[in-house]
């Protein structure tokens, strides 16, 4: 069993449209029996909130099925509960060890670093480019999953 958590600053933009992009790569290869797939945020400032709409827009647009769910702060004992802890940018990474204190065993990765091009997903909360974020999830999902399936 393969346990992922998202992770971004408020976890209702790029965290839970990874969460859905990977659960529908996953279902897609038939592997849903073998992973636990969350996400979180680094912050409690949106917690309780729904999906951002216009992330919702840009799933309906995809084709990407999602839930009604609301966002929840990362916990400290989350750690101990998942293998890996998949963040956006540098500063979620950074973010993240606020919570965790540091990562001894290597569970916290960017998910573009997946990718051979690397680097951050932008915060579309300030961008406004949904559509961009979107598709360097799924990029970056697409090359999650491979590794993962390789390992």
């Amino acid at each position: 069993m393969k346990k992922i958590m998202f992770v971004c600053h408020g976890n209702i933009c790029r965290s839970p449209t990874a969460e859905f992009v990977m659960k529908d790569i996953v279902k897609r290869a038939g592997q849903e029996s073998e992973y636990v797939i969350k996400s979180a945020a680094t912050s409690d400032e949106a917690t309780g909130c729904h999906i951002y709409y216009p992330a919702q827009k840009e799933l309906k647009r995809k084709g990407i099925p999602f839930d009604d769910r609301r966002a929840v702060r990362l916990r400290k004992e989350d750690y101990e509960n998942y293998d890996l802890f998949v963040v956006m940018d540098e500063r979620n990474a950074v973010n993240i060890l606020k919570t965790f204190g540091n990562d001894r065993d290597g569970k916290v990765r960017k998910l573009l670093d997946f990718t051979p091009e690397g680097g951050d997903i932008a915060d579309p909360w300030y961008t406004d480019r949904f559509d961009v974020a979107l598709e360097e999830i799924c990029k970056g999902c697409k090359a999650l999953f491979d590794f993962l399936e390789k390992r």
